[in-house]
């Protein structure tokens, strides 16, 4: 049985991974003709209708009262900040430098992890964090040339991180009294809600855009939203927060592709230099020696045993 469930927890997680790098390229794209609020209402609209009316054909009911506080902090800072700060910060960088700096999340999610959700420190933490904002760095004095817009963007990227790592870390508890569904579906109709002033603009902007940017508002609120955050949430069940972070190494170099192939960007050497050494930074900060994996890792049925999960 367990072996089935991990085995559908790495399909979440791949689909996850690829719906999420092709956000990075659909967001670049829309915001030629939406602006940041506006997108992120209309992405957080059409998952909460979608997700909404599974929910009401599921019957799941309201989520625990317990899961309220968990459910709003995401719905405010994931599904709303996060997405708010990354459309704008795409605007002013390309799709891959976005990604490269977004996936500093990891290295965040294993601190806070370890702070408030007791997964405890893995001994290269902190020099990991050294390598890593060592290579933001880098990536901040590639960008310079090209003025205060693009360093904007790249502290922009920086608050999608953060509003990422802390959300998740929120997310791994909140799922012990709710469904991936119901945490997801409440989440975006906050964001909506919150988004709504955004609402006579987006109607607007829509009005004179082209085809595509309708598509792309779609697009992103099935799949990268409603599907992959979906995924997301039922394979965080049967493992960490901090590893499930991990497993977003590989979106920077799939949006690299993506954005090369479809809107004929690529980041600098030195982007790509700089983007690199902050991933291994996040590398070296999950990583064991043999002796740590001996003593520290148990298997995952036995870690999730003292953290019980709602039933799928």
């Amino acid at each position: 049985m367990s072996e089935r469930f991990n085995t559908r927890a790495a399909l979440a997680v791949g689909v996850t991974v690829l719906c999420w790098a092709s956000a990075f390229v659909s967001i670049r794209d829309a915001g030629q003709h939406l602006d940041p609020g506006p997108l992120t209402l209309g992405r957080a609209g059409v998952a909460a209708v979608v997700l909404l009316a599974v929910w009401a054909v599921r019957r799941e009911g309201l989520p625990k009262r317990q899961a309220w506080p968990g459910i709003v902090t995401s719905g405010v800072l994931w599904f709303g900040v996060y997405m708010v700060a990354l459309n704008w910060g795409e605007q002013l960088v390309d799709a891959g430098t976005a990604a490269l700096i977004v996936n500093i999340g990891p290295i965040l999610i294993a601190l806070f992890g370890g702070w408030f959700l007791k997964e405890g420190f893995p001994p290269r933490l902190f020099l990991g964090i050294t390598v890593s904002f060592a290579g933001v760095a880098v990536v901040s004095l590639s960008m310079s040339q090209h003025g205060a817009g693009s360093l904007a963007g790249i502290l922009l990227c920086l608050v999608s991180a953060i509003t990422y790592a802390i959300s998740v870390v929120v997310q791994k508890p909140t799922l012990r009294h709710c469904t991936s569904l119901q945490f997801t579906a409440f989440g975006n109709l906050i964001a909506a809600v919150l988004c709504l002033p955004f609402a006579p603009l987006l109607f607007s902007q829509l009005g004179s855009a082209p085809t595509s940017a309708t598509l792309h508002v779609l697009y992103l609120g099935l799949f990268p939203t409603a599907l992959a955050f979906l995924t997301w949430g039922y394979a965080l069940r049967f493992t960490s927060a901090g590893k499930m972070g991990a497993t977003t190494y590989v979106v920077p170099a799939i949006v690299v592709g993506m954005s090369w192939l479809f809107l004929s960007e690529i980041p600098t050497w030195l982007t790509i230099a700089g983007g690199a050494l902050a991933l291994a930074g996040v590398a070296v900060s999950r990583s064991r020696g043999r002796r740590d994996k001996d003593a520290t890792l148990p298997p995952v049925e036995a870690t999730d045993a003292a953290a019980p999960a709602v039933k799928p």
